[in-house]
């Protein structure tokens, strides 16, 4: 770990677990409190409590603070609800991701872009850039704002059981997938999003910086009886790669378009201005353009058929077979300890990226097959 590494709100709780940490794009953060296995298999059968204060929160506020997201953003901010969130992406006049992003509209004229934690300045800069001509500002509360997440069947039960008042507690379990309400939280005033990143049920409570550590010791009390168990990057990296969620600077980045990534869809090309003609946005020409365009390449799921997992970067081959060209390379790899077998997100050419085709990946010299399945590779049971 950097010395220079800033330190979580909740560091030193961390520290009392006797947490492995490890740097995280500028951050000390926990790696794992026990074992990756363990802390996975908790958040699919009961629940995990994640620390991602690292990630950055940006508040867009001001009478043109929709327009402005619609202009800097490939979505269509200006149609969101209050109380509602989305996902989407900043990209560069090319198409290329910059970050992909969480948008919270709070109010009519204030919003919270959540980023990732290596790219919040390079967020930042671009929004500033090109929030310029309209009437909105925005605020880095990045470091006075920490962000914890609850995550597995039990969620729900646990946050309610801290929430103080019994219409906010219902509030909190009305709550649909990717909406966000106010609540007090154990004492502690809180935003809480039904939102997450592990394929489970879940909510991300952002709070104060200064309350964080109570409201952690008060979620890890109220879940001990649920079987929630603290869970580091480890656990958080192997749940979204079972559930198929991207990656940035794996699935993602500045080379990447949304359609590469097979998220073309948050591309919103039919967004309007006030006088109801096609609004311009940041990339919207290279992206109207790819959108139309037969894919380079594929963003695929692969089932380890072997024992040996596929890490980032590896090449994909057409067969086990010594000569077989390259068609793609891995983005991210490991053995599923859901599934039971490994599990890969790779980039392949389009004639080799149907469902059932068997390919190979070339792991450390040994080339181990593998067959293309459909994403997610896991879906939490309904």
């Amino acid at each position: 770990m950097s010395e220079q590494d800033v330190q979580s709100p909740l560091h030193e709780e961390h520290v009392a677990l006797g947490t492995a940490l490890t740097s995280f794009a500028g951050w000390q953060m926990p790696l794992r409190y026990t074992s990756d296995i363990a802390e996975h298999q908790a958040v699919r059968s009961a629940a995990g409590l994640f620390d991602l204060s690292h990630m950055g929160e940006l508040e867009v506020t001001g009478p043109q603070a929709a327009a402005a997201l619609d202009h800097a953003l490939v979505g269509n901010l200006s149609a969101l609800a209050p109380g509602r969130a989305r996902y989407t992406m900043i990209v560069q006049p090319d198409g290329g991701v910059i970050d992909d992003l969480v948008v919270y509209r709070l109010a009519a004229e204030r919003f919270v872009v959540v980023a990732n934690a290596s790219n919040v300045a390079v967020v930042r800069e671009a929004l500033i850039d090109r929030l310029d001509g309209f009437d909105a500002a925005l605020d880095d509360a990045s470091l006075r704002t920490a962000l914890v997440a609850v995550q597995g069947p039990h969620a729900e039960a646990i946050v309610t059981s801290l929430t103080d008042q019994p219409d906010q507690a219902e509030a909190v379990s009305a709550l649909k997938y990717y909406t966000a309400v106010d609540a007090t939280v154990a004492g502690i005033a809180a935003l809480v999003a039904r939102t997450g990143y592990t394929g489970e049920d879940g909510f991300e409570l952002f709070v104060p910086a200064a309350d964080a550590p109570a409201l952690w010791r008060a979620l890890l009390a109220a879940g001990e009886p649920h079987g929630l168990v603290p869970a580091g990057l480890s656990a958080r990296d192997s749940l979204r790669l079972e559930a198929g969620m991207p990656l940035y600077g794996n699935e993602l980045d500045r080379t990447t378009t949304p359609h590469d990534a097979g998220l073309g869809r948050v591309v919103k090309l039919d967004k309007v201005g006030a006088d109801g003609s096609p609004l311009d946005f940041v990339g919207r020409t290279a992206l109207a353009a790819r959108g139309d365009s037969a894919p380079a390449r594929v963003l695929v799921g692969l089932q380890g058929l072997g024992r040996r997992a596929a890490r980032h970067g590896y090449d994909v081959v057409g067969s086990t077979s010594a000569d077989a060209p390259r068609v793609g390379h891995v983005t991210s790899g490991a053995p599923s300890p859901t599934l039971g077998y490994p599990v890969a997100m790779a980039y392949v050419t389009p004639e080799v990226s149907a469902e059932g085709t068997e390919l190979a990946v070339d792991v450390r010299g040994r080339r181990e097959p593998v067959r293309v399945v459909a994403l997610p590779f896991y879906r939490r049971p309904r």
